[in-house]
């Protein structure tokens, strides 16, 4: 393997963690939200606050009556865009 495609490789591993953690977390966030997770917790309004970041472009996209659809639409397109796009930036870096 040339050094060029081992710093692609490595760029790739790290641009999908990347991308995998940041779904992770909103995926998190869901679970915590639809198990009623006590907001007053230190870990529950950490995790909020990095999911509600992440997903600032996707958060209150969809208008559903009911807020348990919003949170995993709205933060579930998110996760799913971060999985996608991480994944298709990683397999563009390992062919270089």
């Amino acid at each position: 393997m040339s050094t060029r495609q081992a710093r692609g490789s490595t760029a790739a591993r790290v641009v999908v963690i990347v991308a995998d953690v940041m779904a992770i977390i909103l995926g998190l966030w869901i679970l915590m939200y639809l198990l009623d997770a006590n907001r007053a917790n230190d870990l529950v309004q950490f995790i909020h606050d990095v999911a509600r970041w992440l997903a600032g472009w996707s958060h209150d996209l969809f208008t559903f009556d009911e807020a348990w659809a919003r949170v995993v639409c709205g933060y579930g397109l998110a996760a799913l865009v971060y999985v996608f796009v991480g994944h298709a930036i990683a397999g563009r870096l390992r062919r270089y």
